[in-house]
């Protein structure tokens, strides 16, 4: 079974001098490992999911152990989206690394229309687990009671949450002491997920992540576009209430970033996850996991990053 690493390198290797984005390379791999791809293909609905997961496995981690296995392999980061390529000649391919290629686009979106918010979310859990060492979870509104009635719940779910451990990695001799001094060994996080951002809808979109989010130590709104007379107002909205942006970049998933950074909140807001919790499943479920981590510090893995 050829693995992704290998994938990367045979398939710029046998086009050199050559740029291309992780969304060419995922087409590419389909083409060119039918067989390694076929069984992956039966878990999405049509191949541009599947070409968008296949794009989201390209970066982070991977992308770094191409480089180290093949030199010959260079990316551009800068302008977006990042660019691969297999040099012949370090020289001539180095310059041309300052400008565009012309076999890409100018203003690539960054959000095929065909992706609804839902295909979003898998992105966005690979993302921030790749570059951010979260845990993710999905919170599905369907798992809620409703015992308020019909819109009782209004923007009361973020759609995914995430737990920092920041203990993980620490002597068990620190952890203990942070722990028993008081201060926390964990941070949570939560995401309202939508896709272009406009002037009709930034401040419903925003709002809506302050409600549902406001409740962790970093809340965030995460976006695939935004227009450009927008910008103003997410800075004045971001500044009053702490949420920050994220910018996912389906195309090219590594290359997302943070636009404006969250103001972290030093403590939890218990009341609401409370609130949260009596009306979704999902949502309590991923408060165990996070209790069970306080008490343990360990994590069950199967129940994370889904």
């Amino acid at each position: 079974m050829t693995t992704r690493v290998d994938m990367i390198i045979e398939t710029l290797k046998a086009n050199p001098d050559q740029f291309f984005t992780a969304k060419d390379l995922a087409k590419l791999f389909i083409q060119r490992y039918p067989k390694e791809i076929a069984d992956k293909q039966k878990n999405y609905e049509s191949e541009e999911k599947l070409i968008s997961q296949l794009t989201a496995e390209i970066g982070g981690k991977r992308t770094e152990r191409v480089k180290q296995k093949c030199h010959n392999i260079i990316t551009r980061d800068k302008p977006r989206p990042r660019l691969y390529c297999w040099q012949s000649k370090p020289t001539q391919l180095i310059s041309q690394m300052t400008t565009s290629p012309q076999n890409l686009k100018e203003d690539q979106e960054l959000v095929s229309e065909t992706l609804s918010e839902q295909d979003l979310y898998p992105l966005l859990m690979e993302f921030l687990k790749e570059e951010f060492k979260l845990f993710c979870r999905r919170i599905d509104e369907k798992t809620s009671k409703n015992s308020h009635g019909s819109g009782g719940n209004h923007w009361l779910h973020p759609d995914v949450v995430a737990l920092e451990a920041l203990d993980k990695e620490w002597q068990e001799e620190v952890s203990d002491c942070v722990r028993n001094s008081g201060s926390s060994t964990v941070r949570l996080w939560s995401f309202e997920v939508k896709k272009q951002l406009t002037r009709a809808n930034v401040r419903s979109y925003f709002f809506q992540t302050v409600s549902n989010s406001s409740w962790a130590n970093l809340g965030y709104l995460v976006i695939t576009g935004l227009d450009n007379n927008v910008e103003s107002e997410l800075q004045m909205l971001c500044g009053l209430h702490g949420i920050g942006v994220l910018l996912l970049n389906t195309e090219s998933l590594f290359d997302s970033q943070i636009l404006i950074p969250a103001k972290l909140r030093s403590e939890i807001d218990w009341l609401s996850v409370n609130r949260i919790v009596e009306e979704n499943n999902d949502f309590k479920k991923y408060i165990e996991q996070v209790g069970i981590y306080l008490q343990t510090r360990k994590l069950t893995t199967d129940v994370w990053n889904k």
